[in-house]
């Protein structure tokens, strides 16, 4: 009898073996194929060509010809144009933010800088919510499509993929899952709109353009949609005593503040400014401020706020605005009109 039972036993094991691995026999030439479309498509994001102009001319640029560098998110590239403050300020800037580029990302980036430039100043964009994710892969994946560094990729991957996010990466389906869905809308937009004459509200409102200009900087002069004045505003529920950055950020910006100090680089931070609309959702922002602020005080670091400034002397308007978090070229004008005077106070 226990024969019997140990026989069937074994036979539904070899069975459930075998059938696993017909299904992941089965399963890999789909996933291959889906991860190449996923893989094609990122090609075809515009964010995407917007990093590979901005790498590729950084690249061009001579030898230890940069003494300014702006680093950060989306809200850096949204907020410095280099052309404006090198006209006011007298230097040689460029503009490497990239979206949603968290601290971990933006300290493989300066090295990969170094690798190339010896700047004077960095301003390093401090963006509250790229410090309280612990990873987040289509980041670094932005930055490893343009970086010509592999050695430095490699180490990035080592130091600060947690491991399940390092066979994530390994996998064209999970990599670029998020270039695929954003190519796709945009070109299930345009099929609708040329087929049935149908726009969306987003076409209807958000005239103007967005495109690749020089140095890093990407134009854009979009005002923002009446939705995000309420309905998708993602400032809605922020509070600020509720928010809690992260150790892995935390350990990669102060990593970023000990690589200026070894390159004896003056380093800056900056917040941009959201859009006033969101800045008012926003509760107890005084406490995000503050926590930043002390940062920068304790490493004998300048620091400007805008949020904190506009609030005091209301820089920015509504029509400064792209979209609830970003700002469009005429509010670009203001911000670094500003910045140069900033600058010139506590520098010059």
């Amino acid at each position: 009898m226990e024969d019997n039972l140990y026989t069937s036993s074994f036979k539904e094991n070899i069975l459930f073996i075998l059938k696993t691995i017909i299904f992941i026999v089965c399963a890999l030439p789909v996933i291959y194929f889906i991860g190449n479309k996923y893989s094609v498509a990122s090609t075809e994001n515009l964010v995407n060509s917007y990093n590979q102009s901005r790498w590729d001319e950084f690249y061009a640029q001579p030898e230890n010809s940069i003494d300014m560098v702006f680093l950060g998110s989306s809200h850096s590239y949204c907020t410095f144009d280099p052309l404006i403050i090198d006209e006011g300020l007298g230097t040689n800037s460029y503009q490497l933010g990239m979206p949603l580029q968290h601290l971990d990302s933006t300290y493989y980036t300066l090295r990969e800088v170094l690798n190339y430039q010896q700047p004077e100043d960095v301003v390093l964009e401090v963006y509250w919510d790229m410090l309280d994710d612990e990873f987040e892969l289509t980041q670094a994946g932005y930055l490893f499509q343009v970086m010509k560094n592999k050695d430095l990729e490699k180490e990035y991957i080592k130091e600060v993929f947690p491991l399940s996010e390092k066979v994530k990466y390994n996998i064209n389906i999970f990599r670029y899952q998020a270039d695929y869905f954003a190519y796709r809308n945009s070109k299930l937009k345009e099929k609708i709109e040329n087929n049935f004459g149908v726009f969306t509200p987003q076409t209807e409102k958000q005239e103007g353009i967005e495109q690749y200009r020089s140095k890093g900087y990407t134009y854009c002069n979009y005002n923002m949609l009446p939705d995000e004045f309420d309905k998708t505003n993602q400032f809605k529920n922020t509070d600020g005593k509720e928010w809690e950055p992260k150790e892995a950020q935390l350990k990669y910006l102060n990593k970023i503040i000990e690589l200026c100090k070894e390159n004896g680089i003056r380093l800056t931070f900056v917040t941009a400014p959201v859009a006033n609309v969101s800045l008012d959702y926003i509760k107890n922002y005084d406490v995000i401020h503050d926590y930043i602020q002390n940062i920068a005080d304790e490493n004998g670091i300048k620091y400007l706020d805008y949020n904190i400034v506009n609030k005091d002397k209301t820089l920015f308007a509504t029509e400064n605005f792209r979209d609830d978090a970003h700002l469009n070229h005429s509010g670009v004008e203001i911000a670094d009109e500003y910045f140069i005077n900033w600058y010139k106070e506590n520098y010059k």
